[in-house]
């Protein structure tokens, strides 16, 4: 199992190196020394504590979904013509793209600076593994 480093931990769960170093300090997220003396992160460990952090339910969230994967974010495009929308959502280092209907965005006050939830269910997700 991989070791990461603070940077890349903080990366993967979209949110800064000072935040990642704050949970450690915390003892919220547990670390090991590596060989270059460097505090690192096992790749389980931060999976489980990822797990564990998108479980937490954040104040006002919705009670129950059927949808497993939520990403909460901030509204960076709103493209609107006469029926659709486009908004785009970037959550942490992802940027998530929905075609919803001009009402429904309007309903939602989406606008650029706006906190939103994308929660996406699918049955066709694509998993890939990035080169080293």
């Amino acid at each position: 199992m991989p070791n990461l480093r603070i940077s890349e931990a903080a990366a993967l769960l979209g949110v800064s190196d000072d935040t990642v170093r704050r949970w450690v300090e915390q003892g919220r997220l547990p670390v090991v020394v590596g060989a270059n003396g460097r505090k690192a992160i096992e790749g389980r460990e931060l999976a489980e504590f990822a797990r564990r952090l998108a479980e937490t339910p954040e104040p006002g969230a919705t009670v129950a979904a059927s949808a497993r994967n939520r990403m909460r974010g901030i509204v960076t495009r709103v493209v609107k013509d006469g029926v659709m929308a486009q908004v785009e959502l970037q959550a942490g280092p992802f940027r998530v793209v929905s075609l919803m209907s001009r009402e429904a965005a309007d309903e939602l006050g989406l606008e650029v600076g706006s906190v939103a939830v994308a929660s996406i269910k699918s049955t066709h997700v694509v998993v890939e593994i990035p080169e080293a």
